[in-house]
């Protein structure tokens, strides 16, 4: 479906929804995640509110979130009114992951000495996801081995290049590229991106299946975690770390640990006041009294390193 770049002339529009957030959770900390990287493309963090360019109904759809009160989000349209809020509102609930109880995970943590202190600190932060399954996989095979500014700047041209983009108030907001989109391109399209051959192989492997309907979303979700595990790995360029971070930000696999992640290593040694990183062993024994949590826990030590 082709979607038509248009400016909205109305700043002033908007139509708006109030939904009921969960009781734990706290919008401060999301921006804090959201607005990492002043290099990020796919959303836009400014005065208190987090502003994101959706399809819905095949339009361009301009999203205001910010808080209403301190238990409701109010969402807003920007630049039209959607036949139905609904998948807007089911977008979000799962980009900033309302639906998880994170009640059992509070009480797991509360004596435990290294997420104890995390989550008093972080109450009420969530696994911000990424809810676009080709979107997720991208960024993961992007993020492999680089450090992080530079995968940004990776996904940034990724998504200028080949993204849809809408014009609202005199700022460029975007849409990540579509899967059949990336399908029709060439390995050197991409390595002019700066990706390496290797991953641009992966990448345009990943379109292909997914433009083709042989890998789709909400497959993996009735798979289970064991059977998703399995599919993605058997992905060209999806290994463990790659597979067990889509699981945790896309599928919502709240026991998905990525144990090989740079930052996971950084956050643990920093905690421990530690001059080395702790070994992969260390690491398992840390994380088993977490066990069925080990998502959030890397989210929780990942925030930690942003002070």
């Amino acid at each position: 479906m082709t979607l038509h770049n248009k400016a909205m002339q109305n700043s002033n529009f908007k139509s708006s929804v109030t939904i009921l957030t969960p009781a734990l959770f706290n919008f401060d900390e999301a921006l804090v995640y959201l607005d990492r990287s002043a290099l990020e493309c796919m959303h836009q963090v400014k005065n208190g509110a987090v502003y994101k360019l959706l399809e819905v109904d095949g339009e361009y759809t301009l999203i205001e979130v910010r808080p209403e009160n301190e238990r409701e989000l109010q969402i807003s349209c920007l630049n039209r009114t959607p036949s139905s809020y609904e998948p807007i509102i089911s977008y979000v609930k799962d980009w900033l992951d309302f639906r998880t109880d994170l009640e059992p995970f509070y009480q797991m943590a509360q004596n435990d000495p290294i997420l104890g202190t995390l989550t008093k600190d972080y109450a009420g932060l969530r696994v911000i996801g990424v809810p676009d399954l080709f979107e997720a996989l991208c960024w993961a095979v992007i993020g492999q081995q680089v450090n992080l500014p530079f995968a940004y700047t990776v996904k940034k041209r990724l998504v200028e290049t080949y993204g849809d983009s809408y014009e609202w108030n005199g700022q460029s907001y975007r849409l990540f590229p579509m899967p059949e989109k990336i399908a029709e391109l060439s390995v050197e399209d991409l390595k002019a991106l700066q990706l390496t051959g290797r991953k641009a192989e992966y990448i345009l492997h990943i379109a292909k299946l997914m433009s083709d309907g042989e890998l789709t979303k909400d497959v993996l979700m009735e798979m289970g975690p064991e059977r998703a595990e399995e599919k993605l790995l058997s992905l060209r360029g999806i290994g463990p770390w790659s597979a067990h971070y889509v699981m945790m930000r896309c599928l919502r696999d709240p026991s998905a640990f990525p144990i090989g992640d740079a930052g996971l290593h950084n956050a643990l040694k920093h905690l421990l006041r530690r001059s080395k990183k702790p070994s992969l062993d260390e690491i398992r024994s840390i994380f088993e009294p977490w066990k069925g949590w080990e998502a959030y826990a890397v989210f929780y030590l990942w925030r930690s390193l942003h002070g």
